[in-house]
């Protein structure tokens, strides 16, 4: 049986572990000088000599608002993808490279407990992270423009699922690779999974059935971009919706703006992705000679 008080002690291992680091610090203080910006660059929104010499309307700015915060979400969501692989990678290999493992599980501590707490602790650390630079995010928005995205709720839970898939392949290559190649493979995998989105929306845009699979496949094997088209669609004002479903299949092209949110079939799936890959973590360690 596992053990939940071991499970948690290797969690607060975790965190510890990449707070001593000071990558937690880090990333907060470049977050709040990002926010702090963004907050700078939507006072100017209502600025009449930046608006060809008239404020923007209502509607105009809740646009304007909506799709700057989508950029900035999708720095946000980067920034938490290269969070994932920085502190998943040598949480696992590391030990291993140094023998530190050897001397952890020659005590009554099974692998799997390890590796799970691991998961826990550095996942936790990621959602707090999602969440609190989100709220803040949201709440500097709200008090310049007083635009709210009307699904905050999902658009934060969108964007920490980025960041726990990107830590949970992170731990499954460090079960097995060094940790810096355990890093850097799963954030091309990130950025290639967002080119594939792009380049199925493509296919649906031109009728293009080909490329229309390439980016199915893509979403299926690491399902980072269909969680980040749901991010979009939850920051996007209701006319704008409207006008993208007007728009009919043209829309998908864009990896900023999303018609529909990901379908339950696809949530299902991300959810066995997730056992799935932690489940091989949990196997890969097992059958490794330590």
């Amino acid at each position: 049986m596992l053990s939940a008080r071991t499970v948690l002690v290797f969690a607060r291992l975790a965190v510890w572990e990449a707070s001593r680091r000071r990558l937690v610090l880090a990333v907060a203080v470049l977050t709040l000088i990002v926010i702090a910006a963004t907050a700078w660059g939507f006072s100017k929104l209502g600025d009449p000599t930046l608006d060809r010499g008239h404020p923007l309307s209502e509607t105009e700015l809740r646009l304007v608002t909506s799709q700057l915060l989508i950029v900035i979400a999708f720095l946000f969501a980067a920034v938490l993808a290269l969070m994932a692989a920085v502190v998943g990678a040598p949480s696992i290999s590391g030990e291993l490279e140094s023998g530190l493992a050897l001397a952890l599980l020659a005590r009554p501590v099974r692998r799997a407990e390890m590796v799970l707490g691991k998961w826990l602790g550095l996942g936790a650390l990621l959602v707090a992270y999602a969440l609190v630079a989100g709220v803040l995010e949201l709440i500097v928005v709200d008090l310049i423009t007083g635009y709210v995205p009307p699904h905050p709720i999902q658009l934060i839970a969108y964007i920490a699922g980025v960041g726990l898939i990107l830590l949970t392949l992170t731990l499954l290559l460090s079960t097995r690779l060094a940790s810096m190649t355990a890093g850097i493979v799963p954030l091309v995998c990130y950025f290639m999974a967002w080119i594939g989105g792009i380049i199925g929306g493509a296919g649906q845009a031109l009728g293009n059935a080909t490329l229309t699979a390439v980016g199915t496949v893509t979403n299926l094997l690491l399902p980072t971009d269909g969680l980040w088209r749901g991010a979009v669609y939850a920051m996007e004002p209701a006319a704008f919706i409207a006008g993208l479903q007007e728009a009919g299949p043209a829309a998908a092209a864009s990896p900023f703006s999303a018609a529909a949110p990901p379908a339950p079939a696809f949530l299902a799936w991300t959810v066995i992705w997730f056992l799935a890959m932690l489940g091989l973590t949990l196997w890969s360690l097992h059958v490794r000679e330590v």
